[in-house]
């Protein structure tokens, strides 16, 4: 039988998109609201890997990754997940011109892997409560991170490995410190 040990706290991480640079603005403030704070941005980015999202979104769209300060249980991703979607639903009444002005997609980081919440079923996704599952979207081997055949392409980039390098690093010290004050 397998020995049951405590899962090691993870960094939350959102993934934001939009067309209207008031989006990212609104997405910030209600984060912080929420009593979370961002510890580590990337460079927003021209989000045209895809066009999937070009219908309800529109053209135009930025990207950019967040990652918060403070370490929390990963077992808290579907009410993330859950937060997020009704901050989406917030803004787009708010601000309606398209179907979906905004997209906030939350995860975490782990020293080996970025996970993401999703609301769509796949055979690489596994089902966690409340009609969120989850996916490995890309993953820490032999010092780089990889993609899977799934990974979007956004996540591929180097300006997302070089996010994510930065965030596994915060990460690693945060728990190291933990580990010392234990």
């Amino acid at each position: 039988m397998g020995e049951l040990r405590p899962h090691k706290l993870v960094l939350p991480f959102y993934a934001v998109f939009s067309r209207h640079e008031s989006a990212f603005e609104w997405a910030r403030q209600r984060l912080e609201s929420s009593g979370r704070t961002i510890a580590c941005t990337s460079e927003r980015f021209e989000f045209v890997q895809t066009d999937y999202y070009q219908r309800e979104m529109g053209e135009g769209l930025l990207k950019q990754f967040w990652a918060l300060s403070e370490l929390a249980d990963a077992a808290d991703l579907p009410d993330w997940k859950l937060e997020s979607n009704r901050w989406e639903a917030e803004f787009t009444i708010d601000n309606a011109g398209e179907p979906r002005p905004l997209n906030i997609d939350p995860g975490y980081i782990t020293e080996a892997k970025l996970v993401l919440a999703t609301t769509k079923d796949r055979d690489h996704r596994l089902y966690l409560r409340d009609g969120i599952l989850a996916e490995v979207t890309t993953y820490y081997h032999r010092g780089e991170w990889r993609s899977r055949p799934w990974t979007y392409p956004d996540y591929a980039t180097d300006l997302c490995r070089e996010f994510l390098t930065r965030c596994r690093e915060r990460l690693r010290q945060q728990l190291r410190a933990a580990d010392k004050g234990k």
